[in-house]
């Protein structure tokens, strides 16, 4: 059975993950060394935040906002997320997946993810941005990654495992993909504009390896 979010714990803990890695980002290194590396675990912590992290945004955030109805603090907030989560499912799928194509698909996933959200922390904190996290699409995109870490501790590793793991990437990089394309066309920093254009890069060719592994390497 899936845990039951309320919009205020779903902000709660997204706003936790984002301001936790705005705020000690500096301290990276030395965190990961500590930290649980299962997923699950990674989750767990999450979840046990409380509403004192929660992210605020500065009046000049709140007022800068572009043509589709993002602030770049809100930006900032989606490509947090979108990278927290994928570093806590490809953790799980280092540990839990069988087909060694899958297994190298995640560990690229973790790292990747892990330097590009360190350069959002980096642009962040150089630029006085705190993360927004009050938008729909970052809590859901949460909570979503959550519910599936929830049953894919719980599922059977094998053929069936794998398969869903994949077929969760190359959905998920379809939509982080449409949303990077509609955030870089959007903000007017130049900079951050920069930033999304290399992820945008990243995370298509993320979407074509996680199309090749489901076409080529998971058949029976």
């Amino acid at each position: 059975m899936h845990p039951r979010f309320t919009r205020s714990t779903k902000l709660t803990v997204v706003a936790a993950i984002v301001a936790s890695g705005t705020v000690l980002g500096a301290c990276q290194r030395a965190q990961n060394a500590r930290m649980d590396t299962t997923a699950a675990g990674e989750v767990a912590r999450h979840d046990s935040l409380t509403d004192t992290t929660r992210a605020r945004t500065t009046p000049a955030n709140s007022t800068a906002t572009n043509n589709d109805g993002w602030t770049d603090a809100q930006i900032l907030a989606y490509t947090a997320a979108a990278n927290t989560a994928e570093i806590a499912q490809g953790r799980l799928a280092e540990k839990k997946a069988t087909n060694p194509a899958v297994k190298a698909f995640a560990r690229e996933m973790v790292t990747d993810h892990e330097m590009m959200r360190r350069e959002g922390t980096s642009f962040a904190t150089s630029n006085k941005i705190t993360p927004d996290t009050t938008k729909s699409d970052v809590t859901d995109l949460m909570k979503d990654s959550h519910d599936a870490i929830t049953d894919w501790t719980n599922k059977a590793a094998g053929k069936d495992w794998d398969d869903a793991y994949m077929d969760k990437q190359i959905d998920e990089h379809k939509a982080v993909l449409d949303k990077l394309q509609n955030f870089e066309k959007s903000t007017t920093d130049a900079k951050l504009k920069d930033m999304l254009n290399k992820a945008v890069g990243k995370v298509q060719s993320h979407l074509t390896k996680a199309q090749d592994v489901k076409d080529n390497k998971l058949k029976a």
